[in-house]
């Protein structure tokens, strides 16, 4: 009996335990879920819960109407924040193995950003120092989560581009960064600090920030 009840956690076929909260972290019924949200006490994934807003689904005039805005602009505005998210979090706390936004719509995971470290240390240290942090005027929320395989978590439809249930799937609908970004991120070791400012006065994400005034973001 252990050894089929252990078989089936997570699963489906697990009648105790909730299955979309073991594969992505979240649940659409949140507390009022039938089944246990078990929540990890280590782990090297995090989750920074609704961090990452979308233009197109937030910009507004100065009269409440909804703002148009690009696709070109919305990637170069998800480019800027995916960097400064990522180095930030990888200078303070350790090395990232993988991280992950969610462009979902539904509310248990719209802009939730999922963070990797390699080690478990790391991401502890990151939950206990981030719940005490704002970012771009908002609290940040952070907690560890159960989600270590991303293919588990993914709606293989979207990926396809044939999810039927669109921004309100409850699998992970991710966010591609753009190439260059990914081969500057991942294309190399852990990142250090960055040197000083050249003789232009510039830094090189400060000019890409500086191309979009109304997307700015703030930091930890």
């Amino acid at each position: 009996m252990a050894e089929y009840l252990a078989s089936i956690f997570g699963t489906e076929k697990d009648k105790v335990n909730c299955s979309f909260y073991f594969k992505i972290g979240a649940c659409r019924h949140g507390d009022r879920c039938s089944r246990l949200h078990n929540k990890p006490t280590f782990s090297q994934t995090i989750v920074l819960l609704n961090l990452y807003q979308n233009p197109q689904n937030t910009a507004q005039t100065a009269d409440g109407s909804h703002c148009h805005v690009s696709d070109v602009e919305v990637q170069e505005h998800y480019d800027n924040f995916f960097e400064e998210v990522f180095t930030e979090l990888q200078e303070k706390y350790g090395e990232i193995e993988e991280m992950n936004v969610c462009d979902n719509l539904g509310d248990h995971l719209v802009g939730n950003v999922y963070v990797k470290f390699r080690r478990e240390e790391d991401a502890e240290r990151a939950v206990a120092e981030l719940n005490n942090r704002w970012f771009n005027g908002q609290a940040v929320h952070a907690e560890l989560s159960p989600v270590t395989d991303f293919r588990e978590s993914c709606c293989r439809q979207y990926e396809m581009g044939e999810c039927t249930r669109g921004g309100f799937c409850n699998f992970m609908h991710l966010r591609p960064i753009s190439r260059n970004l990914r081969r500057q991120l991942y294309g190399r070791g852990p990142r250090r600090r960055s040197p000083p400012r050249s003789h232009t006065g510039h830094h090189p994400r400060e000019r890409n920030r500086q191309r979009s005034p109304d997307h700015r973001h703030g930091r930890f």
